[in-house]
């Protein structure tokens, strides 16, 4: 006996989405969203891999020259514009069977033999590759950007004495060039691993086929280059099922989206009336709708959030990789590249309004210098300096300095207000030694700017430590930009060199 609720539930799903592939359902989340991808994304790296494939197949003498010129021609009259603006209506599994069935109609089954020797498994990764690629250089070129500016700010404000601070307490005091140039630098390990990622993403999978590779004489190589690829991924097994290229992209972006935000915060914090260290630009504030005096530093806000955005679509990404089978899988594939892309577009973009911002801020100099003045950020060079002139042990003059500090915050004053006679006391008290200092130096020591400097030790904020590491991260910068050139370059390069070999057989008698 038939289960009449089941047979009902069954005729009822029937009939919402259909007998025949694509159901309606499956079509509204998966293949309609990946359709309008691929027509965005895709379909240019799809027709470099037909062109390419094309070519190879020829000079492999696996096509003769009449067949490989009708399919020359039949890829040159396809419309992509129309295949631009399509809608998916279920007539194709995916563009790629729209692409093959316009070549099919227009020259025949010899059409299918540009798919000799390939499928749709190393295809689809190289296309992958191909635009990861894009956003990846894209996103360096912002970041490249955001370091000039960071580097000439550092450059700007290396006399702009401030206060530093650890654990969110006063700690020393430091430059603001210094600040900014500690940024710049790790902006800059963001962008050596950025620029892993690519290295690691520019590897061509062709010619790896389904999984075994082909039968077929082939040339692999020939295929990498005419793409714009570093290398190739040998094993054709990795080439189509190793998803790893993913996993240290979306972390490289992730930890460059981390290291950005918490500067972010920072200026975020700093742009405070409270703080009132930093004022950006009119065109990166809002006023508010009810109170007059407010200047609310939105695009610094919007910084922060977009960043913890890109962090989120990159651990999406990730998380689709977690403990998925070794092979062709659709966890890597159309549901997973997009949180990649916007990933690194988010990144991209962040960077750019980043540098703009920062490009048009007005740091208040007096604000920052006054305060280094009235706090305590330089009693670590008074205990430095009873060390240097009387030789008593560090954590004797360590002990004297944090008596100082309490005694003088307790009768709200700052270290500035000191007098030779406390000194001399508090000296003769903690360490049993007789005072014989010339006061003058203890003076000297408290003072913020002899604080800096004396901090001369490479790394330092000291004058010429600060010269030293601007000297280099110009360097750095400029190694940066001429890499990303070259890159451009080569897949600018790849593509104009297929586009010649094309045009070379279309016009070949």
């Amino acid at each position: 006996m038939k289960n009449s609720s089941y047979e009902k539930m069954k005729k009822s799903a029937v009939l919402e989405d259909g007998e025949k592939f694509p159901a309606k359902s499956f079509t509204e989340l998966v293949l309609k969203p990946a359709y309008d991808n691929a027509k965005k994304k895709l379909l240019d790296p799809m027709m470099e891999v037909n062109y390419a494939h094309l070519i190879m197949l020829y000079e492999q003498k696996l096509l003769g020259k009449e067949e490989a010129k009708k399919i020359a021609k039949a890829l040159e009259e396809l419309n992509l514009e129309q295949l631009r603006n399509g809608c998916y209506t279920g007539q194709y599994e995916d563009l790629f069977f729209e692409v093959e069935d316009a070549l099919l109609k227009s020259v025949g089954d010899i059409a299918g033999n540009l798919h000799l020797a390939r499928s749709r498994n190393d295809m689809g990764v190289t296309m992958y590759r191909m635009v990861m690629r894009e956003y990846l250089l894209e996103a360096m070129k912002s970041l490249q950007k955001l370091i000039e500016v960071f580097t000439c700010l550092a450059e700007e404000h290396k006399d702009t004495i401030m206060v530093a601070h650890t654990h969110t307490q006063q700690a020393q005091i430091t430059t603001l060039g210094h600040y900014i140039l500690a940024a710049c630098q790790i902006l800059s390990r963001d962008m050596d691993r950025l620029e892993h990622a690519f290295m690691t993403v520019n590897r061509s999978s062709m010619g790896a086929c389904a999984i075994t590779t082909t039968g077929f004489p082939i040339d692999r190589q020939i295929m990498a280059d005419l793409l714009g690829f570093d290398e190739m991924v040998v094993n054709s097994y990795d080439a189509i099922g190793g998803g790893d290229y993913l996993g240290e992209t979306a972390t490289a972006i992730m930890l460059a989206a981390i290291d950005a935000g918490k500067v972010v915060q920072d200026f975020l914090l700093w742009a405070t009336q409270e703080f009132n260290v930093l004022r950006a630009g009119d065109p990166y504030v809002q006023v508010s709708s009810i109170m007059p005096q407010k200047r609310n530093p939105v695009s610094i806000e919007h910084l922060r959030s977009l960043l913890s955005t890109s962090i989120g679509n990159c651990q999406t990404l990730l998380t689709m990789l977690h403990n998925t089978p070794y092979g062709d899988i659709v966890d890597t594939e159309d549901d997973a590249q997009p949180y990649g892309w916007m990933a690194c577009d988010i990144l991209s973009k962040c960077y750019v309004l980043f540098a703009n911002v920062m490009s048009t801020i007005e740091v208040n100099k007096e604000v920052l210098l006054q305060r280094a003045y009235n706090g305590f950020a330089t009693i670590t060079e008074l205990a430095d300096t009873l060390v240097r002139e009387t030789g008593v042990p560090f954590r004797k003059a360590h002990s004297v300095a944090s008596k100082l500090a309490k005694e003088y915050i307790a009768k709200g004053k700052s270290i500035q207000d000191i007098d030779e006679e406390h000194v001399k006391e508090t000296f003769e008290q903690v360490t049993s030694l007789k005072w014989e200092i010339d006061f003058i130096k203890i003076k000297e020591s408290i003072d913020p700017k002899h604080f800096v400097n004396v901090r001369n030790i490479k790394g330092g904020c000291g004058p010429k430590a600060m010269e030293d590491m601007l000297k280099e991260a110009k360097k750095i910068s400029d190694s940066q930009e001429d890499w990303i050139s070259k890159k451009q370059d080569l897949i600018i390069n790849a593509h104009n060199d297929l586009r010649n070999r094309v045009l070379t057989l279309l016009e070949d008698k």
